[in-house]
């Protein structure tokens, strides 16, 4: 019988290792896979490059993992952002190597990986300072840049439903990187905050099938308010 469930978070970052690119899901405040993150601090893995949206916020999730010192190397779009004191920090000291990928051009170089697509030529940035060292060519008299698949061994993703067989639904925003990022990795490990029977999930809801996903854990932190009336 499959089950990718495991029982706790620890579990689902088992053997993790030193040098890793680990690609960590979210957007802003939303679909951030903060369990794992902290797992991941407390597994201890290091020598990491990370691939996020932006480089975290305040001390916890994402700059609580920077601030260990177990990330070598960020790949990110939004290094700068309201709150990125830890990564400030680093890179100013000289303790974090940064490379900054348009988000549009992150995105496709991950789901590229997915599909088996080694490279592809765009458009974005072309002519500018992060064109600079890669093969460029001349399509129809526009100028375009090669970029290169983002494979990873590691994905960590939050996910609003899952069934043991790891088909997972995401909840509105929530779905930004992860889905992406669950095809692009060896190992695609999985924070849900609901865990449902097998058959529960309407197939037309289905954005991640289980054929993606390795491993998954529950971590339940109750409904989001749909009417902020409500919360008052």
């Amino acid at each position: 019988m499959i089950d990718k469930f495991v029982p706790t978070v620890a579990d689902a970052v088992a053997g993790i290792k030193d040098g890793s690119t680990v690609l960590i899901g979210g957007f802003g405040h939303v679909g951030i896979p903060n369990a794992l993150i902290d797992a991941l601090i407390d597994q201890g893995a290091k020598d990491l490059t990370v691939v996020a949206n932006n480089a975290g916020s305040g001390r916890h999730g994402l700059a609580r993992l920077l601030a260990t010192g177990n990330v070598r190397r960020i790949i990110c779009s939004y290094p700068r952002s309201a709150g990125s004191v830890v990564f400030e920090e680093l890179y100013r000291d000289g303790r974090i190597e940064l490379e900054v990928v348009p988000q549009g051009t992150m995105a496709e170089r991950m789901r590229a990986a997915g599909a088996g697509i080694p490279a592809f030529y765009t458009p974005t940035a072309a002519g500018t300072k992060l064109a600079e060292g890669k093969e460029t060519r001349e399509i129809d008299g526009r100028l375009y840049v090669l970029e290169k698949a983002l494979h990873a061994e590691v994905a960590l993703v939050e996910a609003w439903q899952a069934d043991r067989w790891g088909n997972l639904v995401f909840r509105q925003a929530g779905r930004n990187f992860n889905p992406v990022m669950a095809m692009a990795a060896e190992l695609t490990i999985v924070q849900t905050q609901h865990r449902v029977e097998l058959g529960e999930l309407d197939p037309e809801t289905i954005v991640t099938p289980g054929v993606f996903v390795n491993r998954v854990v529950h971590v339940p932190y109750g409904d989001p308010v749909e009417d902020p009336k409500k919360a008052a």
